[in-house]
């Protein structure tokens, strides 16, 4: 009896203890961001399990390649000069060490916009929150943020502690001059420009409220925007944005299956509260040539409006990684570009002609008369001036070319002769390897190929031009035409014009073809009788393609990394940051960059090409909505 008793009272204790450890660590757990944040949030982006995310990277193609022994030079310098020029000087200025804070998250990191009462114009402005769970560095996390109180009182800031529903938090204000100069030194903040007759109203210091629940880190610009953050926290009942509808409809449909990131907009809030603010009134001290843009109109013609969501998510498995965007808005609904670019459900896989070394390609279904009629009544809608402005040099060349032919229309021969059909692709780069110089050729289905051609020529004939367009040339019983384009001097050497460059256009196969390389218009014209090796055989292709939903919903696209960056590294080893003649990405990025990336430093491309490989896109219309989707394969052979 009494052993009984005993294992009576040791199940009790076991059971009892057993449900504490179970309720602690669910009370421990921080709900994820939908459940944290308030109805009125207009964007979010969040990281559910960065430990998760940090993994993953690490196993990524694009980690590796950053890795790998051959690119310890470049990396070395790079990570070094970084160091030199901001995690260093940021850590002085703000008094912190980086390796406290980097391996921090563990949990959601999540950043967030809310509505906190803007409504584009008043004293209200948007909320800004960011959390970040340290799950079990919590210690870390409190140690890390008194720290940081330290410095900002050390500085003369004052702090005071305000404690919102239980939960303390400092409260500091700040100003553009409490950005740290390792920062503005980097980005240096543009000059202010001040118009005539006004005054601009001074800059009023901001909050930030910094705060710890549990494991939780929060950071807001305002209490009440970091009041329904700790509400939540603390078993409130208030509305969270995952009660609203829309956001509810899209995790349903998007967000599960424990994705590594996903953003989220209501953009039927978002660009409601734009389309509703008023262009400032004339200022009669500083008159404008330029007609006041009407956002509202703009917004509106553009069918920005009828948008109820926007949203992003991305997936990796060992297949390959997955991103995919989706913009909610019902087909019955749909105005302006959504409706200029309406998918058809056709098919959009690549043509037998698409030749397989191609780097990129891409394929639209979309009705182009429609498309054109839509555009139409776009630019009506926010300009009726650019509206005439068209159609009169429309009917310019009409007169024009009713000199040589009465009856000619360009409306009726090439807009309204337009079919359903758009292809686009690229090829390598010529034996120079410069990354700029690569083919391409467009495409788009017409009903009849010469009518439409003679419309181009016609259009284009009226560019100012030094050249006069030669006579269309015979190439294998197909006329190409080369309508001369403008040309102007080389940058810097006045009186020293460039070669003669040509838009060449033809027709065939139910398709007018425009390129400015001669070799890819007459290889696409040699394939009506001679198939290349096509694109649609690659290997690898076809599986790839169903991960996007494949490629008979209206749009398809295909992109080889691995041959395109062939080119790029060609061209930034060629390179020199101090070189002011270099025609590639260095003269576009700022000093500081420009100092911290040797290009020289880069391997030989074939030693690091493994990490690379190919991707596919697909986007198709439903009634809910517009979906693109996304997917590249993990290159063969990585571990």
């Amino acid at each position: 009896m009494m052993i009984r008793k005993l294992c009576r009272r040791a199940a009790g204790m076991f059971f009892a203890a057993t449900l504490f450890l179970t309720f602690s660590s669910v009370r421990a757990a921080i709900p994820p961001a939908e459940n944290l944040l308030p109805s009125d949030t207009l964007f979010v982006f969040t990281v559910p399990d960065f430990a998760a995310l940090r993994a993953d990277a690490r196993q990524s193609p694009q980690w590796q390649f950053w890795n790998d022994p051959t690119m310890e030079l470049f990396h070395n310098k790079f990570v070094s000069k970084m160091n030199d020029a901001i995690i260093g000087p940021l850590e002085t200025d703000l008094g912190v060490k980086w390796a406290d804070f980097e391996d921090l998250p563990q949990g959601q990191l999540t950043f967030a916009v809310t509505q906190n009462g803007w409504n584009g114009g008043g004293d209200k402005s948007p909320g800004i929150i960011l959390l970040l769970d340290a799950k079990g560095k919590s210690e870390q996390l409190k140690t890390n943020l008194a720290a940081l109180q330290k410095k900002w009182t050390d500085d003369g800031k004052t702090i005071r502690t305000q404690t919102i529903r239980g939960v303390p938090f400092s409260v500091v204000m700040i100003s553009s001059n409490d950005i740290p100069p390792s920062v503005t030194n980097i980005f240096p903040a543009r000059p202010q420009v001040q118009e005539l007759g006004r005054t601009p109203p001074p800059e009023r210091p901001h909050e930030l409220l910094v705060g710890q629940f549990d494991s939780l880190l929060i950071v807001g610009n305002a209490t009440d925007v970091v009041d329904p953050i700790v509400a939540h926290l603390t078993g409130s009942e208030m509305p969270a944005l995952s009660d609203g509808p829309a956001f509810a409809a899209d995790k349903l449909a998007r967000f599960g299956d424990s994705p590594l990131y996903y953003g989220w907009l209501d953009a039927k809030a978002f660009f409601g509260i734009l389309a509703s603010i008023q262009p400032p009134a004339p200022n009669p001290e500083a008159p404008t040539v330029m007609p006041q843009v009407p956002w509202n109109k703009v917004i509106a013609a553009l069918g920005l409006t009828a948008v109820n969501s926007v949203s992003i998510v991305y997936r990796d498995t060992q297949e390959g990684a997955q991103l995919n965007f989706f913009i909610a808005e019902p087909a019955s609904a749909r105005q302006g570009i959504f409706k200029m670019l309406a998918l058809e459900h056709e098919t959009a896989i690549p043509p037998a002609f698409v030749p397989a070394d191609v780097t990129k390609f891409v394929r639209c279904r979309v009705d182009g008369q429609q498309a054109w009629q839509t555009l139409q009544d776009i630019l009506d809608n926010v300009s009726p001036s650019v509206k005439v402005g068209v159609d009169a040099a429309i009917d310019m060349a009409n007169v024009n070319a009713q000199q040589k032919e009465p009856g000619f229309d360009i409306r009726k021969n090439l807009f309204e002769n337009l079919g359903d059909d758009f292809i686009r692709y690229q090829k390598p780069p010529d034996g120079t390897g410069d990354a700029n110089g690569a083919p391409s050729l467009f495409l788009f289905s017409v009903q009849n190929g010469d009518r439409a051609v003679a419309s181009i020529t016609t259009l284009m004939s009226m560019l100012p031009t030094e050249q006069k367009a030669p006579p269309p040339r015979n190439f294998q019983g197909f006329k190409i035409y080369s309508i001369p384009l403008s040309r102007g001097g080389m940058p810097g050497m006045a009186g020293t014009p460039t070669p003669q460059n040509f838009l060449y256009c033809a027709t065939s196969d139910g398709y007018v073809a425009l390129t400015t390389d001669i070799s890819m218009m007459e290889e696409f014209l040699r394939s009506a009788a001679n198939r290349p090796k096509p694109l649609s055989g690659l290997p690898g292709l076809v599986d790839a393609a169903q991960h996007v939903g494949g490629g008979g919903n209206g749009m398809f696209g295909y992109e080889n990394q691995r041959e395109m960056l062939r080119p790029v590294f060609k061209t930034l080893q060629a390179e020199t940051s101090g070189d002011p003649a270099a025609t590639g990405v260095m003269p576009l990025l700022p000093k500081q960059f420009r100092d911290w990336m040797d290009f020289s430093l880069l391997p030989d491309y074939d030693s690091v090409s493994k990490y690379f490989y190919f991707s596919v896109y697909a986007g198709s219309a439903t009634v809910d909505g517009i979906s693109i989707k996304t997917f590249a394969p993990r290159p063969p052979g990585l571990d």
